[in-house]
């Protein structure tokens, strides 16, 4: 059924990850880039 152990623990990594929990982890590292890149793009700014 499996190749080997890696596809048996994918396959079960996947089955516990449920498609709202993976949408609200996406969204969440979007907008921790967003305050992250801008926070840093609005530093250099405040020191020219």
């Amino acid at each position: 059924m499996f190749d080997n152990l890696e596809d048996k623990i994918r396959q079960d990594d996947a089955a516990e990850i449920t498609p709202r929990e993976r949408i609200v982890k996406a969204v969440a590292i979007g907008v921790l880039s967003i305050l992250l890149f801008g926070g840093l793009y609005f530093a250099v700014r405040m020191l020219e």
